[in-house]
């Protein structure tokens, strides 16, 4: 299933995304309740998915990232951030950095060098803590696509992260939740980042230095993960500056693109 957060009109809820077998148009159909918190059902009320605004898919309490999980990724940045590690890299990104697949990110006075960073993000479906590799699959809801925009420069001034990592509209998701997928599915898909409609980044979630159950396993052994908090999996080569007026796009096999312009903060 695609699972959306919409807003349409003055409403915002939850619907299915489904496409037309006869005209492949895609519509939304809103459901009743929360999807991570019980029971969803179709109210029966449709919309063309062009007629309605996507929001971010969830709202998390935090977003927490796995940094320098590709080796490719871990070579370009080793000026900024050091060697590679026996364990993974966790950081935090907080809620307000969130926002959704089409709003724009927000560029700071304050830097001067906004790096776009397109990874695989998983969408948290229960409280859970010390969740051993062989059952991360259960607590995993779906998968969604997310950029990690960064503030190159201040990372690189303040010798940690949270700064560069955490301005409001920096973490945009969507364009919804899709569920069905195995681990081992997610673990097998292509992610392309592109500015301006110019390839910055091919990489494919096979080549993680941790996977999917080691990164859940490490995170809840020291944080509990709570319903709808997302984790972000790491980024590929390929990073890179993006200007005031661009536009950034991720897309991930199978889950659908996110397109956010740069523009400045007024």
């Amino acid at each position: 299933m695609r699972i959306a957060r919409f807003a349409s009109g003055d409403e915002v809820g939850f619907g299915l995304v489904e496409t037309d077998t006869d005209s492949g148009e895609e519509f939304v159909a809103r459901l009743n309740g929360h999807p991570l918190l019980g029971d969803i059902a179709p109210t029966g009320e449709r919309a063309k998915l062009s007629d309605v605004r996507l929001l971010s898919p969830v709202l998390p309490t935090k977003v927490v990232c796995v940094g320098k999980n590709y080796a490719d990724h871990v070579e370009e940045m080793r000026e900024v951030t050091g060697e590679p590690t026996e364990e993974p890299v966790v950081f935090l990104k907080p809620s307000t950095a969130v926002t959704g697949p089409r709003d724009p990110v927000f560029h700071p006075a304050v830097s001067e060098e906004i790096h776009y960073e397109g990874e695989l993000a998983l969408v948290i479906s229960r409280p859970c803590r010390e969740v051993p590799r062989e059952r991360a699959k259960d607590v995993i809801f779906g998968y969604t696509v997310a950029n990690d925009v960064t503030a190159r420069d201040l990372q690189r001034r303040d010798k940690q992260w949270t700064r560069a990592k955490g301005f409001d509209s920096f973490c945009p998701l969507g364009p919804w939740i899709t569920t069905g997928l195995t681990v081992e599915e997610a673990q097998n898909l292509a992610l392309t980042t592109t500015v301006d409609g110019e390839v910055r980044q091919e990489g494919h979630t096979s080549r993680f230095i941790h996977d999917i159950p080691a990164v859940i396993e490490y995170v809840t052994s020291f944080m509990t993960l709570l319903p709808g908090d997302v984790v972000l999996t790491g980024t590929p080569a390929g990073v890179g500056p993006v200007r005031v007026g661009q536009e950034v796009a991720v897309t991930v096999e199978r889950l659908g693109t996110i397109r956010n312009r740069v523009v400045a903060r007024d």
